[in-house]
């Protein structure tokens, strides 16, 4: 169950960090404005706290595995949102980064 609830955390992290700083995207570079700005700061902020609700009590061992996470959602962000075609490199990328989560976070400890 610990692993599950990890894996929703790094989801629940994704949507925040990706989805605010795509607002502020659209807020900046599509000239949406500070309404969409705002919203991403919100966003961005909220991520924040997600990131301490995870079992593993190392900062560094989590924002490690996060990154992960990060690469493959922002693509995966950027498919369903934005239109973008990831390549057989990104998706080769992606792939090695979430292989990288699992190692960092969910291999067997002493």
């Amino acid at each position: 169950m610990t692993v599950v609830r990890s894996l929703a955390l790094f989801v629940v992290a994704a949507l925040a960090e990706i989805g605010g700083a795509w607002l502020v995207w659209q807020g900046v570079r599509e000239q949406r404005g500070w309404l969409w700005m705002l919203g991403g700061v919100v966003a961005l902020g909220a991520y924040g706290f997600v990131a301490t609700l995870q079992p593993d009590a190392h900062f560094g061992r989590i924002l490690a595995a996060y990154g992960g996470i990060f690469v493959a959602g922002s693509l995966l962000w950027g498919v369903v949102l934005d239109g973008y075609r990831p390549d057989r490199y990104d998706l080769a990328g992606a792939a090695i980064c979430l292989v990288g989560v699992a190692v960092i976070m969910y291999s067997p400890r002493s």
